[in-house]
């Protein structure tokens, strides 16, 4: 499909050239159908580990980092759906009988499946610091002996649902309960259970010193099969992820201001026109535009950078601005 059949201006790609010129790979899909794929080069890594200066391509897999939290919350409702894990509003710890000593506090009992989806905890967890740092609570889980009593046992600062805050530790603790329920590795389920059923056979999940794959940063997929999940998602499922789940999933739990909105793991952008998204650090984004019928699929390496949002959100603008003219 062409620009201008898309509902775009001819010169789209034209436009894009400036913006995307700073990513390593971006795919744009309207109706389910390609309209635009560029790739780049450029110096590459996982998880610090470089790989050097890559010329990337359609088959080049790429560090998706947090958009990786996104695709847990997917899998948690496919398992949900299969009666392997539990509902959104069940006692937490209640699944975690291996601490006793943790669900014997009255407040820890309080927390339920959901505030680990909303990201509301209330424990004690700080990402805000650079990921380079074991100071950073993302990066000390990733060092402790068992990451999944590390989130749990973190300090309480506020009653479970009552506050907002960023927190990797919510996924791996609903990567675990999925593990636990399908008796089998995460990327192992995913392949079978989401991958596969929608055509997606390379990915990588990375995992940690201690064999745990990472629920908040690990997978590695190609921004073709990024776009092909967001499609997935667009049309409800594809009958492949529980339309069901995706109406929870995907409604405004938690509203963050300016226009933002948390649900289960994913971002919702309230404005004209709403958008879903799932977000990685260094300028990894899933983007959908439901009322479009638009995906976006940018992958990027500005690792760290507090302004690896300006490249994705300028070819947003420059989209939207062309379908404006169009």
């Amino acid at each position: 499909m062409n620009p201008h059949e898309a509902g775009f201006a001819p010169d789209l790609a034209d436009r894009l050239k400036a913006p995307a010129a700073e990513l390593h790979g971006l795919v744009i899909m309207k109706d389910s159908r390609l309209v635009l794929e560029h790739y780049g080069e450029g110096e590459d890594h996982s998880w610090g580990i470089s790989h050097g200066v890559v010329d990337f391509g359609p088959d080049t897999l790429h560090d998706l980092r947090s958009v990786t939290k996104s695709v847990v919350s997917l899998l948690y409702g496919i398992a949900l759906a299969d009666g392997l894990v539990p509902e959104p509003h069940e006692p937490l710890l209640a699944h975690f009988p291996e601490y006793p000593d943790l669900s014997a506090d009255p407040r820890r009992a309080a927390l339920r499946v959901e505030h680990a989806l909303t990201m509301t905890l209330g424990l004690e967890w700080r990402e805000d610091l650079p990921y380079t740092t074991p100071e950073n609570s993302e990066i000390a889980m990733e060092m402790a002996s068992d990451r999944h009593r590390f989130v749990l046992d973190r300090p309480i600062v506020a009653e479970p649902g009552e506050s907002w805050n960023y927190n990797g530790g919510s996924s791996a603790i609903l990567a675990r309960l999925v593990v636990k329920g399908a008796g089998e590795p995460l990327p192992e389920f995913a392949r079978r259970r989401l991958f596969e059923p929608l055509g997606i056979t390379r990915f990588e999940w990375m995992a940690g010193d201690d064999g745990v794959h990472s629920a908040a940063a690990g997978l590695r997929m190609t921004p073709r099969d990024l776009a092909l999940l967001g499609q997935a998602v667009l049309e409800g499922g594809a009958g492949v992820i529980p339309s069901s789940w995706l109406e929870q999933a995907l409604r405004p739990r938690v509203e963050l201001g300016e226009g933002s909105a948390y649900g289960y793991q994913w971002w919702l952008g309230t404005g004209r026109p709403p958008t879903l998204s799932a977000n990685g650090n260094g300028g990894q984004r899933l983007v959908l535009y439901p009322e479009l019928g638009l995906v976006v699929a940018m992958t990027a390496g500005r690792y760290d950078d507090p302004d690896s949002w300006r490249a994705p959100q300028a070819v947003l603008d420059v989209l939207l601005e062309a379908r404006t003219e169009a």
